[in-house]
């Protein structure tokens, strides 16, 4: 997610593998055929569908998104029962350079997810319980012997989120290549008043996950960039998705750019160090994005006693605001749109959808039509507010699940 702004299914059959969809003038790169549930084939690319059809279809809205939001570039995935529908790259990543859908991207917030399945599975394993409290692990935090393993995952600490934290904004936009500490991020949180009674109420918060990495590292002794490998990219095939200790960025690279600071610039390598827990920091391409739904979605890797914990961990009916939480902060969580362990129940999907300056990404997975949608988006000159990759994933499922459209949250 940004920091505040200073001053302010469906199954079908093979598709044929071309290299320059026609139809829509956009570039798409040669498939290779379906993927499994166990994974994807490599390399990732993309796919030309039949004439007419859903796969054509699901080009057809990002191509017109793409026009009507002046995005520089849409890449998407979609799959169904672990299939792959269409794949393909619209746009440029940067000037004459087309984007690929094999280009590594930011994934933000998606890694979140990753740490809450991750709990999950030690609590599957007797390891932890989610109500232990946190200074077990912790034993320097503020109300660390009230705050629990579930209140970090779930985000219903009461922790200050630091990237609302006056100051927190103007700061990154100022030298958007710092490197952030663990350490200095908590700071900002726990150097003000907590916004409610640790798990009285819902309100995201940074900081949640920066001191779950933290615990989830001293609970198994492991470093929690390879944790994250042994128990959540290793199982489940993600071989292009990883953790990065500085900005840098794998190639094949899709370049973002933004005008958040005034003037439309190259954004690439602002380092994310502020986004979440040292470890999770990760890049990733639009195939694991697509394998990252369906997997995290239908809580592949949990017990069906965790995935029910992981969709609702008591979350449904918190959030309301309070004279230091305000309405935009202290959402409502209701049955229909509410917080998981590190992702958002959004009517009938499961999802999770980042933003980092310029770059925009939305992993949703349907469990009933087990129906993948995976959407990268980067910004043109006149991209206008909101969260451009999530409108175009809400606009595909429109299109090929409209009995579950995906509705906002909050």
């Amino acid at each position: 997610m940004r920091p505040a702004r200073p001053s302010s299914l469906l199954r079908l059959g093979a598709v044929t593998a071309v290299t320059v969809l026609v139809a829509l003038g956009s570039p798409v790169t040669a498939a290779d055929g379906a993927a499994g549930d166990g994974g994807h084939r490599r390399p990732c690319t993309g796919s030309l569908p039949p004439r007419g059809g859903p796969a054509l279809d699901v080009l057809r809205i990002a191509e017109q998104a793409k026009t009507e939001l002046d995005l520089k570039s849409v890449i998407l995935r979609v799959t169904a029962d672990g299939r792959e529908v269409v794949t393909a790259a619209l746009g440029e990543s940067m000037t004459g350079v087309p984007a690929d859908p094999a280009m590594h991207f930011r994934n933000g917030n998606v890694a979140i997810s990753y740490l809450g399945t991750v709990l999950l599975r030690l609590v599957d394993e007797g390891t932890v319980g989610l109500d232990d409290p946190v200074a077990r692990w912790l034993p320097g935090l503020r109300d660390g012997d009230r705050i629990t393993l579930r209140m970090l995952a779930d985000s219903t600490s009461g922790l200050v989120d630091y990237v609302t934290a006056p100051g927190f904004g103007d700061t990154v936009y100022a030298d958007p290549f710092r490197q952030w500490t663990a350490e200095e991020l908590v700071a900002v949180s726990t150097g003000r008043p907590p916004w409610y009674e640790p798990g009285t109420n819902w309100s995201y918060s940074h900081a949640n996950f920066v001191l779950l990495g933290a615990a989830l590292e001293k609970i198994t002794g492991t470093p929690l960039d390879v944790l994250l490998q042994q128990k959540i990219m290793g199982p489940l095939g993600l071989d292009e998705t990883r953790n990065s200790f500085t900005p840098d960025i794998p190639a094949p690279v899709l370049h973002a750019f933004t005008a958040d600071r005034g003037t439309y610039e190259e954004s690439t390598f602002w380092n994310p160090s502020w986004t979440t827990a040292p470890g999770a920091v990760q890049t990733t391409d639009i195939c694991d994005l697509a394998r990252s739904a369906a997997a995290i979605g239908s809580g592949e890797l949990l017990s069906p006693a965790a995935r029910q914990e992981l969709l609702n961990p008591g979350t449904v009916g918190l959030g309301h605001p309070t004279d230091t939480c305000p309405a935009e902060v202290c959402l409502p969580n209701t049955e229909a749109t509410h917080y998981g362990m590190g992702l958002l129940v959004l009517g009938d999907w499961v999802a999770q959808h980042p933003l980092f300056f310029g770059y925009a990404a939305a992993q949703a997975y349907l469990p009933c039509e087990h129906l993948a949608i995976a959407v990268s988006t980067t910004k043109g000159r006149g991209t206008p507010e909101g969260h451009t990759a999530q409108v175009v994933t809400q606009r595909i499922a429109a299109a090929l699940a409209p009995d579950h459209p995906i509705p906002a949250f909050g």
